[in-house]
């Protein structure tokens, strides 16, 4: 721990891509001053110059932080209206029904501003999810892999994956539950509050600091599952894109091509979110609407069928969410001129293992 992020970056295959290469000769002679030679892991020809910082510094960390405020406060905020037709059909599906009723019966009892409740909170709550979710990640990345060592970060780049986003995500549910809880309060309680500023002394009022945070286990296993799959399933997914199906290296493409890559990757990945993630995620709209309910009640209340209440509703909203999060996220990266590593190749130490081994047999 005495070493710094930055130096643990160095030694192992997320770091930065670009490795400067000298090529004058011993013997004098001079090659052409304007050529610039780099490793294999280069950014794209398009990429602009430099980068702005070092990959695992703490202005790289900070910006990435920033990239995750702006990309999962900006867009659950947008889907604030889909969000609160899917957690009333959640709380109420004999009212509510499928999504097409919710939208109608929810404008027939009020107006269009009432598809806007709940906006404030999902703003704050998610900001602070996202700088925790994605900054923590590339943190616990970068750290995880620095303890297996580069051959088994390769190896085991899936599960390097999933423990780095579980870690950050269990730091991001303590920042969001408490503006979770009011949201959810607004959106499915009549009379309530309709903002978050009645909204937040008025559950505090009510049921003290333990009424923010008694979803906390239930947000866990929600948010946690989908995290996992978001990040482990997005980098795998676009590993295999510009395996199987991009016609050219990652290095060759254009930065809208690759964000265009980002943005399928995000989608596939958002898809298996919802579904890894909407018991829970029923089960906290219903505990939030409950008062003295606990998880395991509501769970034997709702019973199996009754999890997956909203489903549909919410693959649309998740699936557009995550791939719009990554999209907007990358995009930040590129606006700063952050590292972005290529998709990760086989070491060259475990490439000569395994033709050793090949040789020896």
């Amino acid at each position: 721990m005495s070493r710094s992020i930055s130096d643990l970056m160095r030694n192992n295959p997320f770091g930065g891509p670009l490795t400067p290469v000298n090529c004058e000769s011993p013997t004098g002679l001079k090659v052409n001053p304007t050529r610039t030679i780099a490793a294999a892991a280069a950014a794209s020809p398009s990429s602009g110059g430099d980068y702005s910082c070092e990959h695992g510094s703490t202005k790289f960390f900070a910006l990435c932080g920033l990239g995750g405020i702006i990309s999962c406060g900006t867009t659950h905020t947008a889907l604030v209206p889909l969000d609160l037709v899917k957690c009333r059909i959640q709380v109420n599906p004999e009212k509510y029904g499928g999504i097409f009723k919710g939208f109608k019966v929810t404008l027939a009892e009020a107006s269009v501003r009432e598809l806007g409740k709940g906006w404030a909170p999902t703003l704050f709550g998610y900001s602070a999810q996202g700088l925790c979710k994605f900054g923590f990640y590339e943190i616990f990345k970068v750290f995880y892999s620095d303890l297996i060592g580069e051959e088994r970060t390769y190896l085991w780049r899936t599960s390097l994956y999933l423990a780095a986003s579980a870690s950050a995500e269990f730091f991001a549910d303590i920042a969001l539950c408490p503006m979770e809880a009011v949201k959810v309060r607004i959106q499915t309680q009549p009379g309530f509050a309709n903002t978050l500023r009645e909204g937040l002394p008025k559950l505090y009022k009510e049921e003290g600091v333990w009424g923010f945070y008694k979803g906390i286990v239930p947000l866990w296993c929600r948010q946690i599952p989908y995290t996992m799959m978001k990040f482990a399933c997005f980098e795998r997914t676009v590993e295999a894109l510009y395996k199987y199906v991009v016609p050219k290296p990652r290095a060759e493409c254009t930065k809208s091509e690759q964000l265009v890559v980002t943005f399928v990757a995000g989608y596939i990945a958002g898809v298996f979110c919802a579904i890894v993630s909407h018991p829970a995620d029923t089960i906290v709209s219903k505990l939030n609407q409950q008062k003295g309910s606990t998880f395991v009640e509501v769970g034997k209340k709702l019973g199996f069928w009754g999890m997956w209440k909203g489903l549909v509703p919410r693959i649309i909203m998740i699936g557009t969410l995550t791939a719009l999060q990554w999209f907007i996220y990358d995009g930040v990266k590129v606006y700063f001129r952050l590292p972005r590593p290529p998709p990760p190749e086989m070491p060259e130490s475990l490439k000569r293992k395994l033709e050793a081994e090949k040789s020896g047999h």
